[in-house]
């Protein structure tokens, strides 16, 4: 597995824990999220095609901040 598919993987994770700790449905996120229900299903099964905006919505929604390391270490939020 590489790099990429393990970040993958462990962000369908923390969605489908963070959705499930918040006592919503797939459906509800969607509709938080304002996308459609396929795209949560595909969120969390590690499909890598979903679009990077549409990411985004569904991490504010669960309120999962990305946080990018640079090469020198320097922190990106």
């Amino acid at each position: 597995m590489s790099d990429q598919d393990g970040f993958v993987v462990q962000l369908a994770e923390s969605i489908r824990n963070h959705r499930k700790l918040s006592g919503i449905t797939q459906n509800q996120l969607a509709a938080f999220a304002g996308v459609g229900k396929t795209v949560i299903f595909d969120l969390e099964h590690a499909k890598a095609t979903v679009r990077l905006d549409t990411l985004l919505k569904v991490l504010a929604v669960l309120n999962i901040q990305l946080v990018m390391i640079g090469p020198t270490g320097e922190h990106h939020a």
